[in-house]
C-alpha cells in the first residue's frame, strides 16, 4: 500500500515539474509574442491539468495581449476555481474591471487575490502592477507602488525588475526606469525585453540612430526574437517622421523591419491584424487594403477587417466602399473598441460627397452626419482636434466659409490644440466672410454665431496681441453685423489695429497692403468720431488723406469737420 502511494506521490510531482517547465516555457513564447503559439500551448495544459489555475492565468493574458477581452474573462473566470494558484486570476479579472471602468470590482478582486497569495506575493503584485498599466488612460504611480512591492518580495527576480521599469517609464521617471532595466539584465541576461528598453529610452529622446543600433545589439544576441523588430520598425518610422527628409527611406526599412518581425511570431489572423495597424501608422495604403482582403479570406467575421477596408477604401478614393466599410465595423464591433479615428474616417468619407469643388454644399445630409460623426470622434480622442482643423481649412480653400467654420468649431474644444489660436483665427474669418452678403433678417439669425466669431478674433488678439489682422478682421465683422453696438466695436477694433501696426515701425508701414488696411481703419475711425469728437475725427481723417490725397470723402469731412 505504502509503495502505491509513493508511486503516486512521484507522478504527481513528475507531473507537477513537467507543466512548470511547459509554463516557463509558455512565458518565453508570449515574451517573444508569439500568441498564437503561446494559445496553443496553454489550452493542451488545460486539457491536461485542469486544476493547474496558472495555465487559465496566462492564457487570458495572451487575449488580454490580443485585445479579446471577453474571451480573456472567460478563461480568468475558469481559472479561479483551480485548486492550484486559482487566485491569481481573480488577478486577471481585476485588469478586465479596470479596462471597463469598473474600479470597485477591480480593487475588491486585487484584496481577495492577495489574501490567498503566499509571503512571497512577486507574481501577483507584478501582474498588479501590469493591470495598472495596460490601460488607456493607465495608473502609472499605482503600477509604480505595486512593482516596487514585487521587488521588494524577491529583489533577484528579473521580472519584477522589468515590470518596476515599465512603470516607471511610464510614469516619466526615466532614470529609475533605465536602473531597473539594467538590474533586469544584470540578474538575466537571457532577458532581452529588459536591454531592448534600454533601447527604448534612447529612443524617446529621439536619439534615433543610437536606439537603431541598440537593438541591433539585441538583434546580434538573438537574430529571431521578434520583438526586437518590431520596435526596430517603430524607430525608424518614428525617426522618419521626425526628419521628414528621410520619412521615404526610413519607412521603407520600418516595412521591411515589420515583415520580418512578422516572419518570426506567427502568419495567424492575429499577427496579421497587428501588421495591418502598422500599415495604417505608416500611411500605406494599397498594402493595407491587400492585407485587409488577404485577412478576409482567413476569418471572414473578425469585425476589424471593415476597419482596415475603411481606412484603405477612404485613402485610395473610394469614398463609398470607406463608408459601407466604416459602417460595417461600428454595426459589428464591441463600441468599446471604436476609436475617434474611426468616427474621423467616416467622416472624411461623407465630406467627400457633402461640399463640390467650388464650396458649393451639395449634400447638406451628409454634411449633417459628417458632423455628427466628429462629434463622437472628438468625445472618443480630443487630440484629433489637429485634423478637425485641416478639414476646416480645406473646406475654407474650397470657398464653402459657414461649413469650414462648423469644422473650425469642433477644433476649438480642444484649447490644449497647437492649432488652437490659428484655429479662432480661421473661425472668426469663416463666419465674416459668409455672412457679407446676407440680409438683415439672414444677419438677425447669425447672431449666435457672430457672438462667438468676435469671440474668437478677441482669443487670436489675447493670444497672439500683434497679429494685425485679428484687430482689422474683427472690425470688418463687426460692421458687417451693422448694429449700434458692433459698431462701436469695430471702433476699438481699427484702433488697435492703427496701434499694432504703428508699433511696427516704417517697415510695416511702408506694404501697400497695410497702406489700403489703414485708409480703410483711418477713414472708419475719422467717420465714428465725427459726431463726438472732432479732434479725434480730424486726426484719423488727417492720416487717411496723407494715404489717399485725392479722396473726395475724406476731403469734404475734413472739410465740415474744421469749420
Amino acid at each position: 500500500m505504502k509503495k502505491v502511494v509513493l508511486a503516486s506521490a512521484v507522478v504527481m510531482l513528475s507531473a507537477s515539474l513537467v507543466n512548470a517547465q511547459d509554463l516557463e516555457q509558455v512565458k518565453k513564447t508570449i515574451d517573444a509574442e508569439k500568441y498564437s503559439e503561446a494559445r496553443k500551448s496553454l489550452k493542451s495544459m488545460i486539457n491536461a491539468s485542469p486544476d493547474k489555475g496558472k495555465n487559465y492565468f496566462y492564457l487570458g493574458q495572451v487575449y488580454l495581449d490580443l485585445d479579446k477581452q471577453d474571451s480573456a474573462k472567460i478563461y480568468f473566470e475558469k481559472g479561479r476555481a483551480a485548486k492550484d494558484a486559482g487566485h491569481l486570476n481573480l488577478i486577471g479579472l481585476a485588469h478586465v474591471d479596470f479596462l471597463n471602468g469598473n474600479k470597485t470590482s477591480a480593487a475588491t478582486n486585487i484584496a481577495t487575490a492577495l489574501q490567498s497569495a503566499k509571503k512571497k506575493d512577486t507574481e501577483e503584485q507584478i501582474y498588479i502592477a501590469k493591470a495598472y498599466m495596460n490601460l488607456e488612460h493607465p495608473d502609472y504611480p499605482k503600477a509604480v507602488e505595486a512593482a516596487k512591492k514585487a521587488v521588494a518580495s524577491d529583489p533577484k527576480s528579473a521580472l519584477a525588475q522589468l515590470t518596476l521599469g515599465d512603470a516607471q517609464l511610464g510614469n516619466k521617471n526615466t532614470n529609475d526606469a533605465y536602473a531597473a532595466y539594467r538590474n533586469a539584465y544584470d540578474l538575466d541576461n537571457t532577458l532581452l525585453r529588459a536591454k531592448l528598453q534600454l533601447a527604448m529610452i534612447t529612443r524617446n529622446a529621439k536619439a534615433y540612430p543610437e536606439s537603431i543600433k541598440a537593438i541591433n545589439e539585441v538583434i546580434a544576441i538573438n537574430p529571431n526574437y521578434g520583438p526586437a523588430h518590431r520596435e526596430l520598425a517603430e524607430t525608424y518610422f518614428a525617426w522618419g517622421y521626425s526628419d521628414l527628409k528621410k520619412y521615404n527611406e526610413n519607412t521603407v526599412k520600418a516595412l521591411e523591419s515589420y515583415r520580418k518581425y512578422m516572419s518570426l511570431t506567427d502568419s495567424s489572423v492575429d499577427s496579421r491584424m497587428r501588421y495591418a495597424d502598422f500599415l495604417i501608422i505608416t500611411k500605406d495604403w494599397k498594402a493595407l487594403e491587400a492585407e485587409a482582403l488577404a485577412i478576409q479570406k482567413m476569418d471572414k467575421v473578425n469585425p476589424r477587417i471593415y476597419r482596415y477596408l475603411g481606412y484603405a477604401s477612404l485613402e485610395t478614393g473610394k469614398n463609398e466602399a470607406a463608408i459601407k466599410a466604416f459602417n460595417d465595423f461600428f454595426s459589428k464591433t464591441d463600441p468599446k473598441k471604436i476609436k475617434g479615428r474611426d468616427y474621423l474616417g467616416l467622416a472624411k468619407a461623407k465630406l467627400s460627397y457633402a461640399v463640390d469643388a467650388n464650396g458649393v454644399l451639395t449634400n447638406p445630409t451628409k454634411f449633417n452626419e459628417a458632423l455628427v460623426d466628429l462629434q463622437k470622434a472628438a468625445e472618443l480622442d480630443h487630440k484629433l482636434s489637429g485634423e478637425f482643423s485641416e478639414l476646416g481649412v480645406k473646406m475654407y480653400k474650397q470657398k464653402a466659409y459657414y461649413e469650414a467654420a462648423k469644422l473650425f468649431e469642433l477644433a476649438l474644444k480642444n484649447k490644449e490644440s497647437k492649432t488652437y489660436t490659428l484655429d479662432n483665427y480661421y473661425y472668426g474669418q469663416s463666419i465674416f466672410i459668409s455672412s457679407i452678403d446676407k440680409t438683415a433678417e439672414q444677419k438677425l439669425a447669425m447672431k449666435p454665431e457672430f457672438e462667438k466669431a468676435n469671440s474668437a478674433f478677441a482669443e487670436v488678439i489675447k493670444n497672439s496681441p500683434t497679429t494685425q489682422d485679428a484687430y482689422l478682421n474683427k472690425g470688418k465683422l463687426n460692421r458687417v453685423i451693422d448694429t449700434e453696438e458692433s459698431k462701436k466695436t469695430a471702433l476699438g477694433d481699427y484702433e488697435g489695429y492703427v496701434k499694432t501696426v504703428v508699433a511696427k515701425g516704417e517697415a510695416e508701414l511702408s506694404k501697400d497692403a497695410v497702406k489700403k488696411n489703414l485708409l480703410e481703419a483711418y477713414t472708419f475711425i475719422g467717420s465714428s468720431y465725427a459726431a463726438t469728437d472732432k479732434v479725434k475725427a480730424i486726426a484719423a481723417f488727417e492720416e487717411a488723406k496723407k494715404l489717399n490725397p485725392t479722396d473726395a470723402y475724406i476731403t469734404q469731412s475734413l472739410q465740415v469737420l474744421k469749420k
